[in-house]
């Protein structure tokens, strides 16, 4: 099953259950989704976006709601950021099993090896291979240095 139609089940299934603040992230979930559908289909994709694209557009999500979470502490705001905590448990439901420290770096120096990265100057085609194989399974803001460290 895809993650579009994993998203619009357990929406469904949040409705049933009348579940408020689940339902309330579905849907923001669903309309990112569906928004990107439209951005894609107006640069000529008309099947929309795939799992790949939907894996990202959660991803900046629970990044977004973990910095929210974070603002807010510092802001005395536990009850805010309470609820950004809860948005992210419903979204982190359909993301992939985030990899270890020693996962990812063995996936960093497996994609180095299979590119055959000498230089710095590699490094994108490092990131490109990482980003076609464990997108939503690493942070690549934390990737890219390591990367970089590696092939200097």
């Amino acid at each position: 099953m895809d993650l579009r139609t994993r998203v619009s089940t357990a929406l469904k299934q949040a409705m049933k259950d009348k579940a408020v603040e689940r339902l309330s992230t579905l849907r923001l979930i669903n309309a990112a989704i569906k928004d990107k559908d439209i951005a894609a289909r107006a640069e000529g994709k008309d099947d929309g976006v795939g799992d790949g694209d939907v894996l990202a557009i959660l991803g900046k999500m629970s990044k977004q709601r973990i910095e929210s979470a974070r603002a807010y502490e510092e802001g005395g705001r536990l009850d805010l950021a309470e609820r950004e905590y809860s948005e992210i448990e419903v979204i982190e439901e359909f993301l992939p099993r985030q990899l270890s420290d020693e996962e990812a770096d063995a996936a960093i120096d497996a994609a180095i090896a299979g590119i055959d990265a000498q230089s710095i100057r590699d490094m994108g085609k490092v990131i490109g291979a990482l980003k076609a194989k464990y997108t939503g399974q690493m942070d690549f803001g934390k990737v890219g240095p390591q990367v970089k460290e590696r092939l200097s």
